[in-house]
């Protein structure tokens, strides 16, 4: 005898003991008979329940039993699950309804929320950490600076290295003074040295501006020495040679490599090179504009940075060569009224001849040749230049430059030192504006 449980369902015959096991889990025949428990409804015969499963990552919440689904109309931008054709309609109407939205149809998932980032804390990018992390100022302990000189640096060395009260303010100026002089150079730095009147240091700034890069930059620095009427600029190091520019040009075509350029200079303390000129009047009359230019076209092969000392003089014949090739312009003048006038009017006279881009990229060096300060105001004489030039430096008295011997840097004054790598650095700020010439052979 049957129970309520066992009977089979409308419209399917009962299963024999004749039937083969394989037939009775077939899809033609199902047990959907409704539990005695479950009232009055009853499951259709065509209708297959499989179960849902939770997808990976997520739990399963019990839900309150629906008779029946309803497929929400999806909002613009609101998230909906596809429909899956594979499994049978539920109900004629949700089949519908599915009809009207096509699986490819789908709507992208609300973007996931992203955490503020917590402050103090680097954060990553990507998928590696940020390069910061790594540096060497975050790894190594900043360590203070030395002393350098002054009471600080007795008792950094009275106390074995053990207080180390670190370096003073003018320690730390002259330090960045020395870093922007060794900025990096494209080529070769051609600098004209320039005034109108004699006696207010030209040929003493030359060689001094000139000893100050060839001390702290690694590349060579020449000085060439283009004044017609008997130079003095081989005078400010020890000679080593007595060969001259004109040698230099004679031999021109068997220059090839650097120490056959060494042969024709002299090189002091400091590593500066100097190119004398001849020394006999009636024959330094001849140097033109065209062997000042052959002289430059051969040096820049071999030099970083070339200065040039002038004469007094505008229309000498080597004057148009060395403003055309001038990268940068240091127009010297004293702390007297008429050496001001004379550097005044020397600008005048460039840009009056198309000179005035160089005027605007110059330097003007206020040069101190006596001992005590005058009656003029250095400052309004600054302020008057400054308006015209790109910076304005003071060069101190030193009473190893009024010697007018051999110039020696250690034997210079501390102020007389800062006050070139002012300049100096003032100088190599124009590095970076440098108008790149090619080579010529």
């Amino acid at each position: 005898m049957t129970g309520p449980s066992e009977e089979s369902a409308p419209g399917h015959p009962e299963p024999t003991e004749s039937v083969p096991p394989s037939e009775l889990f077939s899809e033609d025949r199902t047990d959907s008979a409704p539990h005695p428990n479950a009232g009055g409804f009853e499951a259709e015969p065509t209708q297959v329940v499989q179960p849902q499963y939770p997808q990976q990552g997520q739990y399963p919440q019990q839900q309150p039993a629906q008779p029946q689904l309803q497929l929400p109309q999806p909002s613009q931008g609101q998230y909906q699950q596809p429909y899956d054709q594979n499994l049978p309609p539920l109900h004629p109407q949700q089949a519908q309804q599915a009809a009207q939205y096509p699986p490819q149809q789908q709507y992208a998932p609300p973007p996931p929320v992203q955490q503020p980032a917590v402050p103090g804390l680097p954060q990553p990018q990507g998928r590696h950490a940020l390069p910061d992390e790594l540096a060497t100022a975050s790894l190594v302990k900043p360590q203070k600076r030395k002393p350098q000189s002054g009471w600080r640096k007795a008792l950094y060395v009275g106390t074995g290295k053990l207080v180390n009260p670190g370096e003073s303010p003018r320690d730390t100026r002259k330090r960045e003074l020395i870093a922007q002089i060794n900025q990096p150079l494209r080529g070769c730095y051609k600098i004209a040295m320039l005034s109108l009147k004699g006696g207010v240091g030209k040929t003493t700034t030359t060689t001094t501006l000139g000893s100050t890069f060839a001390s702290l930059r690694g590349d060579r620095v020449v000085a060439v020495d283009a004044n017609p009427d008997r130079g003095t600029l081989s005078q400010k190091i020890p000679i080593e040679t007595t060969a001259t520019v004109r040698h230099l040009l004679r031999d021109a075509d068997k220059i090839t490599r650097y120490s056959d350029v060494r042969s024709y200079t002299s090189q002091g303390g400091s590593r500066l090179e100097i190119l004398a000129s001849e020394q006999d009047p009636a024959v330094s009359e001849a140097f033109s504009e065209d062997d000042y230019r052959r002289t430059v076209n051969l040096l820049e092969h071999f030099y970083n940075i070339v200065l040039t000392d002038c004469g007094t003089g505008l229309m000498h014949s080597a004057m148009k060569g060395v403003l055309d090739v001038a990268d940068a312009l240091v127009v010297v003048s004293s702390g007297s009224v008429d050496g001001a006038r004379s550097a005044s009017a020397t600008l005048d006279w460039l840009e009056a001849h198309g000179y005035g881009d160089l005027v605007k990229r110059s330097v003007a060096v206020i040069n101190s040749v006596r001992p005590k300060g005058g009656s003029v105001d250095l400052d309004k004489l600054s302020a008057h230049f400054g308006a015209r030039v790109r910076s304005v430096c003071r060069i101190p008295f030193d009473p190893h430059l009024e010697e007018g011997a051999e110039i020696e840097l250690d034997r210079l004054d501390e102020d007389t030192r800062l006050a070139l790598l002012e300049l100096a650095a003032t100088v190599a700020d124009g590095f970076g504006g440098q108008q790149y010439r090619p080579i010529q052979p």
